[in-house]
Protein backbone atom coordinates (compact mmCIF):
# COMPACT_ATOMS: atom_id res chain seq x y z
CA UNK A 1 0.00 0.00 0.00
CA UNK A 2 1.48 3.41 -0.95
CA UNK A 3 2.21 5.80 1.91
CA UNK A 4 -0.16 8.72 2.44
CA UNK A 5 2.61 10.72 4.11
CA UNK A 6 4.07 13.70 2.28
CA UNK A 7 7.44 12.95 0.63
CA UNK A 8 10.37 14.99 1.92
CA UNK A 9 10.54 17.32 -1.09
CA UNK A 10 6.89 18.28 -0.57
CA UNK A 11 7.36 19.50 3.00
CA UNK A 12 11.03 20.55 3.03
CA UNK A 13 10.24 24.07 1.72
CA UNK A 14 6.87 24.37 3.41
CA UNK A 15 7.88 26.36 6.50
CA UNK A 16 8.98 29.98 6.92
CA UNK A 17 10.95 29.49 10.13
CA UNK A 18 12.40 26.01 9.51
CA UNK A 19 15.00 24.90 6.98
CA UNK A 20 15.13 21.16 6.28
CA UNK A 21 17.97 19.29 4.60
CA UNK A 22 18.38 15.52 4.30
CA UNK A 23 21.39 13.39 3.45
CA UNK A 24 21.41 9.59 3.69
CA UNK A 25 18.25 9.69 5.77
CA UNK A 26 19.66 12.19 8.29
CA UNK A 27 17.57 15.36 8.53
CA UNK A 28 19.09 18.63 9.67
CA UNK A 29 16.29 20.83 10.97
CA UNK A 30 17.45 24.44 11.38
CA UNK A 31 15.14 26.97 13.02
CA UNK A 32 15.63 30.62 12.08
CA UNK A 33 14.13 34.05 11.57
CA UNK A 34 15.37 34.78 8.08
CA UNK A 35 19.16 34.80 8.25
CA UNK A 36 19.09 35.52 12.00
CA UNK A 37 18.60 33.50 15.17
CA UNK A 38 15.07 32.29 15.82
CA UNK A 39 12.71 34.77 17.44
CA UNK A 40 9.90 32.86 19.13
CA UNK A 41 6.69 33.94 17.42
CA UNK A 42 3.21 32.51 17.09
CA UNK A 43 4.18 31.35 13.59
CA UNK A 44 7.32 29.53 14.79
CA UNK A 45 5.34 27.99 17.66
CA UNK A 46 2.71 26.60 15.30
CA UNK A 47 5.05 25.60 12.46
CA UNK A 48 7.14 23.36 14.70
CA UNK A 49 4.10 21.27 15.61
CA UNK A 50 3.27 20.64 11.95
CA UNK A 51 6.88 20.07 10.93
CA UNK A 52 7.41 17.49 13.67
CA UNK A 53 4.34 15.67 12.34
CA UNK A 54 5.69 15.67 8.77
CA UNK A 55 9.03 14.33 9.99
CA UNK A 56 7.34 11.64 12.06
CA UNK A 57 5.25 10.40 9.13
CA UNK A 58 8.17 10.11 6.70
CA UNK A 59 9.68 6.65 7.08
CA UNK A 60 12.70 7.66 5.00
CA UNK A 61 13.97 9.73 7.94
CA UNK A 62 16.55 7.90 10.06
CA UNK A 63 17.75 10.58 12.51
CA UNK A 64 16.81 14.24 13.08
CA UNK A 65 19.36 16.91 14.04
CA UNK A 66 17.69 19.95 15.62
CA UNK A 67 19.78 23.13 15.53
CA UNK A 68 19.54 26.89 15.10
CA UNK A 69 20.97 29.87 13.21
CA UNK A 70 23.22 32.67 14.38
CA UNK A 71 24.45 33.29 17.90
CA UNK A 72 21.59 31.71 19.84
CA UNK A 73 18.87 29.09 19.54
CA UNK A 74 15.80 30.95 20.80
CA UNK A 75 16.68 33.84 23.09
CA UNK A 76 13.96 36.32 22.14
CA UNK A 77 10.15 36.15 22.10
CA UNK A 78 7.72 38.35 20.21
CA UNK A 79 4.85 38.49 22.71
CA UNK A 80 2.81 40.72 20.38
CA UNK A 81 2.53 37.91 17.84
CA UNK A 82 0.48 35.84 20.33
CA UNK A 83 -3.10 36.59 21.39
CA UNK A 84 -2.68 36.27 25.16
CA UNK A 85 -5.54 38.55 26.17
CA UNK A 86 -8.54 36.32 25.52
CA UNK A 87 -9.76 32.81 26.25
CA UNK A 88 -10.01 32.20 22.51
CA UNK A 89 -6.39 33.23 22.01
CA UNK A 90 -5.20 30.96 24.80
CA UNK A 91 -7.30 28.11 23.40
CA UNK A 92 -5.18 28.32 20.25
CA UNK A 93 -1.90 28.58 22.21
CA UNK A 94 -2.79 25.59 24.39
CA UNK A 95 -3.93 23.48 21.43
CA UNK A 96 -0.80 24.14 19.38
CA UNK A 97 1.46 23.99 22.45
CA UNK A 98 0.28 20.49 23.26
CA UNK A 99 0.70 19.42 19.64
CA UNK A 100 4.23 20.86 19.54
CA UNK A 101 5.61 18.67 22.33
CA UNK A 102 3.42 15.66 21.57
CA UNK A 103 4.43 15.65 17.90
CA UNK A 104 8.10 16.03 18.82
CA UNK A 105 7.89 12.98 21.05
CA UNK A 106 5.99 11.08 18.34
CA UNK A 107 8.91 11.30 15.92
CA UNK A 108 9.75 7.57 15.83
CA UNK A 109 13.48 7.93 15.18
CA UNK A 110 16.24 9.39 17.38
CA UNK A 111 16.32 13.19 17.55
CA UNK A 112 19.38 15.19 18.51
CA UNK A 113 17.60 16.29 21.63
CA UNK A 114 17.90 12.73 22.88
CA UNK A 115 21.63 13.43 22.57
CA UNK A 116 22.48 17.06 23.39
CA UNK A 117 25.74 18.55 22.13
CA UNK A 118 26.58 22.10 23.15
CA UNK A 119 29.18 24.64 22.11
CA UNK A 120 31.71 25.79 24.71
CA UNK A 121 30.12 29.24 24.43
CA UNK A 122 26.55 28.01 25.04
CA UNK A 123 24.41 29.06 27.98
CA UNK A 124 20.91 28.03 29.02
CA UNK A 125 18.14 30.07 30.63
CA UNK A 126 14.35 30.14 30.76
CA UNK A 127 14.13 33.92 30.50
CA UNK A 128 10.66 34.52 29.00
CA UNK A 129 8.69 32.80 31.77
CA UNK A 130 9.03 33.45 35.50
CA UNK A 131 11.66 36.24 35.20
CA UNK A 132 9.03 38.01 33.06
CA UNK A 133 6.20 37.22 35.47
CA UNK A 134 4.80 34.27 33.50
CA UNK A 135 4.18 30.73 34.79
CA UNK A 136 6.66 28.29 33.14
CA UNK A 137 3.82 25.94 32.24
CA UNK A 138 4.43 25.21 28.56
CA UNK A 139 6.53 22.12 29.26
CA UNK A 140 9.42 23.92 30.93
CA UNK A 141 7.89 22.82 34.27
CA UNK A 142 8.22 19.21 33.07
CA UNK A 143 11.50 19.17 31.17
CA UNK A 144 13.84 21.13 33.42
CA UNK A 145 13.07 19.41 36.76
CA UNK A 146 13.26 16.06 34.94
CA UNK A 147 16.62 16.88 33.33
CA UNK A 148 18.28 18.77 36.18
CA UNK A 149 16.59 17.07 39.13
CA UNK A 150 13.63 18.47 41.04
CA UNK A 151 15.45 20.97 43.28
CA UNK A 152 17.85 22.25 40.64
CA UNK A 153 15.01 22.44 38.11
CA UNK A 154 12.78 24.52 40.35
CA UNK A 155 15.67 26.82 41.23
CA UNK A 156 16.56 27.23 37.55
CA UNK A 157 12.98 28.19 36.63
CA UNK A 158 12.21 30.43 39.63
CA UNK A 159 15.45 32.45 39.65
CA UNK A 160 16.21 32.84 35.94
CA UNK A 161 19.51 31.05 36.54
CA UNK A 162 21.92 30.98 33.60
CA UNK A 163 23.78 27.69 33.12
CA UNK A 164 27.03 27.88 31.21
CA UNK A 165 28.05 24.91 29.08
CA UNK A 166 30.31 23.39 31.74
CA UNK A 167 27.64 23.56 34.43
CA UNK A 168 25.02 22.19 32.04
CA UNK A 169 27.34 19.25 31.36
CA UNK A 170 27.93 18.70 35.08
CA UNK A 171 24.17 18.81 35.77
CA UNK A 172 23.37 16.39 32.93
CA UNK A 173 21.51 18.86 30.71
CA UNK A 174 24.00 18.26 27.88
CA UNK A 175 26.03 15.20 26.91
CA UNK A 176 29.04 16.76 25.21
CA UNK A 177 30.68 20.19 25.03
CA UNK A 178 32.74 20.97 21.94
CA UNK A 179 34.37 23.96 20.27
CA UNK A 180 31.88 26.13 18.32
CA UNK A 181 33.38 25.22 14.97
CA UNK A 182 33.02 21.51 15.79
CA UNK A 183 29.40 21.59 16.87
CA UNK A 184 27.55 20.58 13.70
CA UNK A 185 30.31 18.22 12.58
CA UNK A 186 30.07 16.35 15.87
CA UNK A 187 26.27 16.24 15.65
CA UNK A 188 26.55 14.66 12.20
CA UNK A 189 29.11 12.15 13.46
CA UNK A 190 26.73 10.99 16.20
CA UNK A 191 23.78 11.02 13.81
CA UNK A 192 25.64 8.85 11.29
CA UNK A 193 26.54 6.32 13.98
CA UNK A 194 22.86 6.10 14.94
CA UNK A 195 21.68 5.93 11.33
CA UNK A 196 23.88 2.88 10.73
CA UNK A 197 21.87 0.83 13.22
CA UNK A 198 19.06 -1.47 12.01
CA UNK A 199 15.75 0.21 11.18
CA UNK A 200 13.69 -1.31 13.97
CA UNK A 201 16.45 -0.88 16.53
CA UNK A 202 16.49 2.85 15.80
CA UNK A 203 12.73 3.25 15.83
CA UNK A 204 11.99 1.13 18.88
CA UNK A 205 14.89 2.54 20.90
CA UNK A 206 13.36 5.97 20.42
CA UNK A 207 9.97 4.66 21.57
CA UNK A 208 11.44 3.04 24.68
CA UNK A 209 13.63 6.00 25.62
CA UNK A 210 10.87 8.61 25.31
CA UNK A 211 8.20 6.63 27.17
CA UNK A 212 8.73 8.44 30.49
CA UNK A 213 8.73 11.87 28.84
CA UNK A 214 5.48 10.99 27.04
CA UNK A 215 3.88 10.03 30.35
CA UNK A 216 5.01 13.24 32.02
CA UNK A 217 3.83 15.40 29.12
CA UNK A 218 0.47 13.62 29.00
CA UNK A 219 -0.04 14.14 32.73
CA UNK A 220 1.29 17.66 33.16
CA UNK A 221 1.32 19.72 29.96
CA UNK A 222 -2.37 20.63 29.73
CA UNK A 223 -2.41 21.54 33.43
CA UNK A 224 0.72 23.68 33.13
CA UNK A 225 -0.53 25.55 30.08
CA UNK A 226 -3.85 26.23 31.83
CA UNK A 227 -2.05 27.66 34.89
CA UNK A 228 0.05 29.83 32.58
CA UNK A 229 -3.06 31.10 30.80
CA UNK A 230 -4.96 31.86 34.03
CA UNK A 231 -2.03 33.80 35.47
CA UNK A 232 -1.68 35.93 32.32
CA UNK A 233 -5.42 36.58 32.00
CA UNK A 234 -5.47 37.61 35.67
CA UNK A 235 -2.80 40.30 35.25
Amino acid sequence: MPSLALPFDDYAKKYETIELQREDGIVQMTVHSGDKSLIWTSLAHDELAYCFSDLANDRENKVVILTGTGENFCAEIDFASFDLSSAQGWDHVIYEGRRLLTNLLEIPVPVMSDVVIASETASFQDGPHFPSGIVPGDGAHIVWPHVLGANRGRYFLLTGQVLDAGTALEYGAVNEVVAPDRLLDRAWEVARSIAEKPLLARRYARQALTLEFKRLVHEGLGYGLTMEALAVLGM
